[in-house]
């Protein structure tokens, strides 16, 4: 599944209308002792609530083709429905007084969704214009609702759905689920059939809660703040930046470039995994080498740093839940000098293993406690994409993921996704930097990555002697 912009999906020509959540009644909010985890309060911290533009380069979403004709009033029940099933649509924040912010939430069954057609707009093109333009001035951390849904109706017996929200209410494995969660709605409602109900759509808040109890219990000597502490160095580093003195400082507001490209057929791709079995290394590993070996061939330095996103769903509980739970790792690899893929990929295995210690601890109180001046401007993730059901329908359904354009003059990240057609990466980039910078950069991570099929697979294990049962006893 391509992680992209709005903008790079062609939208259909049709009838488009905006579906928007509203409360029944304006009392039916209540004061949720339930914390903020720990992403969440810091990302308030960084909002304007004077922003008019709340949305601008924060928003995700996901779009996709539903196969089936648009009933509005089906549709409407089933939007109603599934903020009834995730309590995470149905709460926010309101201000303290302080300058801080605390959560309240309103009860299942008093959500309801309207429509507002959109007249006298129905080509595709302006379509997609448009819908940019109202998810960057109505999608705000601070203004519920944080979600906010489109439809295109076409002349064929099926419709074009965009969900867009603010990153506080969805994460990217939420906007992988949430196609077929709505599509299996959508036709329960419409055919009347059983509207399933599962222990695994927990509460994001109660998971807040269980994550704000674990960082109340970090320490500055735990071993998560320790790898932390040798990720960064001395307190008061900068954070490490793809590209270092390459960014050329621009007048203006520019918007991040972004390129999609395939790294790997799923011929050449298949024959790296067919070698990494051999191996025994899994593909998640060999990204991450491929990228330290495309650093040293780029940048000519050995030491490899980003960090990485994780998901922070710790039981069945969360499973499907619609929410924001991500943590980040701190990613830190030494290639020996000189080192080949398969050197790369027994170092890039170990820092992987020590990273692990960092999956439950909070990323922010983490770097608070080693003394960071900055959050990080440098991630990478990979996502084998098999792993979620029916991704192969996904596809037909023609489902993507989206981001928001980008205006940092400083981040960089890479999205490597294992897909049916081979291994894919999308990068946005700060607009100081040479394109031809990052195109090298990507040329090299793929040849890295195709290297693997070079390195000899190890010899098969010669068959036992014949000894004395005495001396094969001992």
């Amino acid at each position: 599944m391509e992680y992209t912009h709005l903008s790079d999906f062609r939208i259909r020509s049709g009838d488009l209308s905006i579906w928007t959540p509203e409360l029944i009644s304006p009392d039916s909010w209540h004061d949720d002792e339930r914390p903020l985890a720990s992403v969440h309060a810091q990302y308030l911290g960084f909002l304007d609530p004077d922003d008019p533009q709340p949305g601008r380069g924060r928003w995700i979403g996901t779009i996709f083709e539903m196969d089936a004709p648009l009933d509005e009033r089906a549709w409407a029940r089933t939007l109603e429905l599934w903020h009834d099933r995730h309590e995470g649509f149905r709460t926010t924040v309101a201000p303290t007084g302080d300058g801080d912010y605390h959560r309240i939430t309103t009860a299942p069954g008093t959500v309801r969704v309207t429509s507002a057609p959109v007249a006298d707009l129905t080509d595709g093109e302006q379509i997609n214009e448009f819908l940019c333009d109202v998810l960057e001035l109505r999608l705000s951390a601070l203004v519920w609702p944080h979600l906010l849904v489109a439809t295109i109706a076409h002349d064929t017996d099926d419709f074009t759905v965009l969900v867009g929200a603010d990153h506080s209410v969805l994460d990217a494995y939420s906007q992988a689920v949430l196609i077929l969660e709505l599509r299996t709605l959508y036709t329960a409602v419409t055919t009347g059939g059983e509207i399933r109900d599962s222990s695994t759509f927990g509460s994001p808040a109660d998971f807040a809660a269980v994550e704000r109890a674990a960082a109340e219990e970090l320490t500055p000597d735990a071993p998560a703040v320790a790898v932390w502490r040798d990720f960064l160095g001395a307190p008061g580093s900068p954070m490490p930046r793809f590209g270092a003195g390459m960014v050329a400082e621009l007048d203006g507001e520019h918007a991040q470039p972004s390129v999609s490209r395939t790294l790997l057929t799923i011929a050449e791709l298949e024959e790296v995994e067919a070698r990494l079995d051999q191996l025994k290394h899994r593909l998640s590993v060999t990204v991450f080498a491929a990228l330290a070996v495309a650093w040293r061939e780029v940048f000519g330095q050995d030491r490899f740093r980003t960090v990485m996103p994780i998901a922070t769903r710790p039981d069945l509980t969360w499973l499907e839940s619609m929410g924001w739970f991500v943590n980040v790792v701190p990613v830190d690899i030494t290639l020996p000098s000189g080192a080949d893929m398969a050197a790369a990929l027994t170092a890039t295995r170990a820092s992987l293993k020590r990273a692990h210690i960092c999956n439950d601890a909070s990323w922010g109180r983490s770097l608070a406690m080693v003394g960071a001046m900055e959050g990080p401007t440098f991630g990478a993730s990979f996502l084998d994409i098999r792993m979620l059901p029916d991704y192969e329908l996904v596809a037909d359904l023609r489902g993507r993921t989206l981001r928001a354009v980008s205006y940092s003059t400083e981040e960089v990240y890479f999205w490597v996704v294992r897909g049916p057609e081979g291994l894919y990466v999308s990068t946005r980039y700060p607009a100081g930097l040479p394109a031809e910078v990052m195109d090298r950069y990507l040329t090299e991570f793929a040849r890295a990555m195709y290297a693997v099929t070079t390195i000899a697979a190890p010899a098969a294990a010669a068959p036992a002697a014949d000894v004395p049962a005495a001396l094969s006893a001992s």
